[in-house]
């Protein structure tokens, strides 16, 4: 298993039980296979540039190991939830290396 870093960004018209449910979902695709080892809701904050006329978003950091399959699913669900405004996921290289 590797690590990796997961960054999104919820849009900043749903309510705090949507952001809640919305991590939930992603938190659970996770664990079918892999370990979260940090989850932080950084809160709503100001986008450098407008992303579909949103200029504010809910941004959750998730720090975890898993497998290459676990990534891809979780890339799919990413793509089709309505509610992510944008999201990346990357190899933890520092995580790696320690």
């Amino acid at each position: 298993m590797r690590n990796y870093e997961l960054m999104y960004i919820i849009r900043p018209d749903v309510e705090a039980e949507t952001v809640q449910a919305v991590t939930e979902k992603f938190q659970g695709i996770i664990a079918n296979g892999g370990e979260i080892t940090k989850h932080e809701v950084m809160g709503k904050r100001r986008l450098a540039y407008e992303i579909n006329k949103h200029r504010d978003g809910t941004y959750v950091l998730v720090h975890f190991k898993s497998p290459a399959a676990v990534v891809a699913e979780l890339e799919r669900v990413l793509k089709i939830t309505d509610e992510v405004i944008r999201h990346i996921v990357v190899k933890d290289v520092v995580a790696n290396n320690a």
